[in-house]
């Protein structure tokens, strides 16, 4: 029997144990967490829409009219009109003929490699994907390939080598721990030419990027519903919980049929899906949110150019701040904690070994003053007493 204790153990020994935060208010940019009152960089509410008055009385009245559970899965009899209504609008929004709700951005990456593909076939990924792309490729069967981060020649080249076989090219839009954007034209181009489709986890680029906030495709400039897929989550911009994928007719329909995922689930409350359609409605009108949240990333970032603290290269709200080892990026965490300021240290096995970083993440409820607090305490953790950072 494997000894648990000794396992935990060693994980405080490497600094790796993690701890869960009690959070005391609801999301925005002043939180009360264990309770004491932080100003928050580690939210992915990129928006500011999580407690938006609009999207919580239609929640409350979504509620009233609906209940509070679905009852049971989609293809019993838990797919409300309000499901139905919000897969629609997600469709138009995003430009594709159809789009599916799932409970989350995990089921629905699973969901997608375990019904398209099978034994026989590949799975080519990029090597900073997230762990539900990483984990959907093993529960399908296929034979997992990763390619080289963000170096579409080397997915070519794996690709070309792969023989006769099903095949799917998966990625991040924007990578959660990097922030830094796919390559998506060059890849786009290379699965097409493989007769691979091109999935796209855009958890984190619909309803930031784009100048109508489609997400990643919008930003390059691509749109191919018959060969890319998309995966778009709804409790990050949007504010609220769950996630859609969108493709073409047949797409959607194989989903239905084949995605266990999706099968064998309860569905989300139609209160839910309420909810998101009142956001998504915010997310369309009110385009300044998308131009506020902008303007504090550009001037996070000439603050920190300005101070010499040198962050990884990104135009997406998720701003890194490369420290390498896990103890240190823990005391420089805790020490912007004591100055009442909450950036979260992502450490092994979430980034690879030696790149611990502290990860800041914007949303547009943030303002100009609590960019320059954030700077202040950064100059004072860790340019001054760890100078070393200057030369990474």
């Amino acid at each position: 029997m494997k000894d648990l204790r000794r396992g935990l153990d060693q994980r405080k020994t490497e600094q790796l144990y993690r701890v869960r935060r009690v959070t005391g208010s609801p999301q925005g940019p002043e939180m009360s967490i264990d309770g004491a009152s932080v100003l928050s960089f580690c939210s992915n509410d990129y928006l500011g829409l999580a407690n938006h008055p609009v999207v919580v009385r239609a929640l409350q009245e979504g509620a009233e009219r609906w209940g509070v559970g679905s009852g049971a899965a989609h293809l019993v009899n838990g797919h409300s009109a309000a499901h139905h209504a919000l897969e629609e609008e997600l469709a138009d929004f995003v430009g594709y003929p159809r789009a599916l709700l799932f409970s989350t951005g995990y089921m629905a990456n699973l969901g997608v490699l375990g019904a398209l593909l099978g034994h026989s076939d590949r799975v080519f990924e990029d090597r900073y994907n997230h762990a539900s792309l990483l984990d959907a490729a093993r529960y399908s069967g296929a034979r997992l390939v990763r390619y080289t981060h963000g170096d579409a020649e080397d997915l070519r080249q794996r690709l070309g080598a792969s023989g006769h076989c099903g095949r799917v090219v998966a990625t991040d839009g924007v990578f959660s721990m990097d922030g830094d954007i796919a390559p998506l034209p060059a890849l786009a181009v290379h699965a097409r030419n493989a007769q691979a489709w091109l999935l796209v986890d855009d958890a984190h680029g619909v309803g930031v990027l784009g100048a109508t906030g489609r997400g990643s495709l919008e930003h390059c400039g691509l749109r191919d519903p018959d060969r890319i897929l998309l995966m778009g989550t709804l409790g990050k911009a949007f504010g609220s919980f769950g996630a859609f994928v969108a493709g073409g007719e047949a797409l959607v329909e194989t989903l239905i049929q084949q995605a266990r995922t999706y099968i064998y689930t309860t569905a989300t409350p139609p209160a839910l899906a309420e909810a998101t359609r009142a956001s998504l409605r915010l997310l369309r009108e009110e385009t300044w949110r998308r131009e506020k949240l902008r303007g504090l990333i550009a001037r996070f970032r000439r603050g920190a150019a300005e101070l010499g603290v040198n962050l990884m290269a990104s135009e997406t709200p998720i701003q890194p701040l490369l420290v390498g080892e896990s103890g240190q990026a823990l005391q420089f965490s805790e020490r912007l904690r004591a100055r009442g300021i909450l950036v979260p240290a992502m450490r092994p096995p979430t980034v690879p070994d030696g790149t611990a970083r502290l990860r800041v993440t914007f949303s547009a409820a943030h303002e100009e003053e609590h960019i320059d607090r954030l700077l202040s305490a950064l100059d004072e953790v860790v340019r001054h007493p760890f100078g070393a950072l200057l030369s990474r």
